[in-house]
């Protein structure tokens, strides 16, 4: 079975995906970008500003999707200069705190919108 999650929540997809898929107990949620789904704009400031607002709307879509950030198992980390791998890592801590997830970060060429940061997530029911 594979369900749609939606929530106004978070930013509407720039593209033709879904913000997120559930299939069984396995939450499949698109990379997120800092973009404010109140405003529809990217939100001022720098990696730290922008890696919170991305694990915000992360965590709308679990809420909305009845998991928090403590069924996250793995996230990928896409960022525009992996000069601000230090920053990203202190704002990503700040949501996970204990047993914090696997994770992959890697430095990319370009993101969607101009964007320093991108994270995808996976999570998971027991």
């Amino acid at each position: 079975m594979r369900k749609v999650i939606y929530t106004n929540k978070a930013p509407e997809a720039v593209g033709p995906y879904s913000q997120a898929i559930e299939s069984k107990n396995t939450l499949y949620i698109s990379g997120q970008i800092p973009v404010d789904p109140k405003t529809g704009k990217i939100v001022e400031g720098g990696i730290k500003e922008q890696t919170r607002q991305v694990l915000k709307n992360t965590g709308e879509i679990l809420k909305e999707a009845g998991y928090s950030y403590n069924n996250v198992v793995k996230s990928t980390c896409l960022l525009s200069d992996m000069d601000n791998f230090k920053d990203m890592n202190e704002a990503y801590a700040e949501f996970y705190k204990n047993d914090p997830p696997a994770r992959a970060a890697y430095g990319v060429v370009k993101l969607p919108l101009g964007v320093m940061v991108e994270i995808e997530t996976i999570a998971i029911k027991p």
